[in-house]
């Protein structure tokens, strides 16, 4: 794994002659298990990738779509997801493709987990640039989403989406929410025709990330 770029923020691990991009925004805490989790990718999928991870410096902030008040903790949430994918479109897609060799055409897949789940969501309703969409995990209880999705068409024409089987029995009301929201999600996918599927799996929200994201990425990599 080597660190890209003057501000240090881009990692990259890139396997041989690599034929796609995949992109995951995530937080320092993330960088010790990037490259476990593309040990997990490369072991679902025969496809050869680049893994790019974007470290955010604020979480709540980089990755809302909108301003929305505290759903947990004290910190509301920003309006800072516009600027960070025009950050990975102008900047880092081309930085890595060319580190890696590939073509600016090259595929390219975002995907990434809870909050960044949601932002690769957002994203494939704000942009064609991406080849798949990997929603895992995806905090679609975020205030306002669903009307969101159910108001506009997506860019993205594949879409993973997953969740674990006990997320909805959170304490908080909102993120309880959760369950009806990601059904609906993927029920709004279906009616408008894109390529999707709602994959479930064991455990809570903590449950599993990394495994969790090799699985999204590796259907992403195979539709």
């Amino acid at each position: 794994m080597e660190r890209l770029g003057r501000s240090k923020r881009i990692c990259l691990i890139a396997g041989d002659d690599p034929g796609y991009l995949l992109i995951q925004p995530m937080d320092e805490r993330d960088v010790a298990g990037f490259e476990h989790e593309a040990e997990l990718i490369a072991a679902r999928t025969h496809e050869p990738f680049a893994l790019a991870g974007l470290v955010v410096e604020d979480w709540n902030r980089d990755l809302s779509p909108w301003e929305a008040p505290p759903v947990f903790g004290k910190e509301p949430f920003g309006n800072g997801a516009a600027v960070t994918l025009a950050y990975i479109e102008g900047q880092l897609v081309p930085l890595a493709l060319e580190r890696c060799g590939l073509p600016s055409d090259a595929p390219v897949i975002l995907g990434g987990y809870s909050l960044a789940g949601l932002f690769a969501l957002w994203s494939g309703y704000r942009t064609d640039a991406f080849a798949a969409i990997a929603a895992v995990s995806p905090s679609v209880w975020f205030p306002g989403w669903i009307g969101f999705a159910e108001s506009h068409d997506p860019l993205a024409q594949c879409i993973y989406l997953s969740l674990g089987d006990r997320e909805e029995k959170a304490k908080n009301p909102v993120m309880a929410q959760v369950g009806d929201c990601i059904r609906r999600q993927h029920a709004l996918l279906e009616d408008r025709g894109v390529d999707t599927v709602l994959a479930w799996n064991r455990g809570n929200h903590f449950a599993d990330p990394e495994e969790r994201l090799a699985k999204g990425f590796a259907w992403c990599l195979g539709s």
